[in-house]
């Protein structure tokens, strides 16, 4: 038997990563626009101690991974833990027989098609589409550069998806060290979806804004105030020395630096839509804000071998970020109120 899916095509942002270009083609595939449904949601959540070693790490803070990346769409996603490789092929297997698309979790050293192919161990995340039982061809989708839409063995695929992803050298950073164990995730909708209109939009923005503003007792960190702790506190850490620091900032800051990039050309888009200069220019605003992080990310990655180094660097940029933060919410409240 074969089996191909339909409505499977690339989307990507350049400064998402596979959960952002993973969820995009999967929404897609439901009829969805990935950027209006994984753009509008801008806040900040971090949970101490509870990041992931995966490139599609998020922080959950709502029902599910995709409810937490985004919010303000009737959009679900559910992780499943197969016991072994059979049945975690299986269940996905079955899935894309009743015609769902879904992610699975690889590590790209098995890979052909990944750079990192029998070079370095990584927990990746991407789509599969469909499968030809005969030939053993498993058909998978990944948007991230060189970017691939095809056929692979499923032996490969297997191997990918049971990998134990060990830490062998060190070029295996911040996303080994972490079972592949099989787990693949399901993603639907749950309900209409409502128009992009200008009532949606302004309700985005407020509750997003509302989302930056409000303070919790923790020990989450939630909105602007827990950023600041955020950012003051990983300053603290590598003034102190602390190399452990590196790999989870590095990790968080990414999923933080992927929503605010596709957030702000999100933005950009809804400004065209409704001929909005001032969406537009706090859409710009934003993209400086994902360009900071992005800065900060490199400076704490370059720190693994002397973390005191970064300190000042980190305070710096921090104190930049803030501020063009706060720039942009005053520039995204005006925007609302001349929608």
């Amino acid at each position: 038997m074969r089996v191909e899916l339909p409505n499977i095509a690339h989307w990507r942002h350049d400064l998402g990563h596979c959960l952002h270009t993973t969820m995009g083609v999967l929404l897609q595939h439901h009829g969805l626009d990935p950027l209006q449904v994984l753009g509008a949601n801008w806040g900040f959540f971090h949970r101490p101690g509870d990041v992931r070693r995966e490139e599609y790490y998020f922080p959950l803070h709502r029902d599910g991974l995709l409810e937490s990346l985004a919010p303000h769409h009737p959009v679900w996603s559910r992780w499943h833990w197969p016991k072994d490789a059979e049945s975690g092929w299986r269940e996905v297997r079955e899935a894309v027989l009743a015609g769902n698309a879904v992610a699975a979790a690889a590590d790209n050293f098995h890979l052909p098609f990944r750079p990192a192919y029998r070079d370095v161990h990584t927990n990746h995340l991407l789509t599969v589409y469909g499968f030809d039982d005969e030939r053993e061809l498993v058909l998978i989708s990944d948007p991230v550069p060189p970017r691939f839409q095809g056929a692979i063995p499923l032996g490969q695929f297997t191997d990918a998806r049971d990998s134990a992803n060990p830490v062998l050298h060190d070029r295996d950073l911040f996303f080994t060290d972490n079972p592949v164990a099989n787990r693949w995730l399901e993603v639907g909708v749950s309900g209409e979806v409502p128009p992009h209109d200008r009532d949606f939009v302004r309700g985005v923005l407020a509750a997003n804004d509302a989302g930056f503003a409000a303070v919790h007792p923790g020990p989450e960190l939630s909105g602007l105030a827990g950023q600041r702790v955020f950012l003051d506190g990983l300053a603290d850490r590598l003034g102190d020395g602390d190399a452990s620091v590196i790999d989870e900032a590095f990790i968080a800051t990414g999923a933080v630096l992927a929503m605010t990039g596709v957030h702000g050309d999100y933005l950009a888009a809804t400004a065209r839509q409704f001929d909005s200069p001032q969406l537009m220019e706090a859409s710009r605003t934003v993209d400086r804000v994902a360009h900071s992080w992005s800065a900060l990310r490199i400076d704490v990655a370059m720190a693994r071998d002397e973390p005191a180094s970064a300190e000042t660097s980190v305070r710096n940029r921090s104190k930049l970020l803030l501020a063009e933060q706060e720039l942009a919410l005053e520039r995204l409240r005006a925007a609302a109120r001349a929608l």
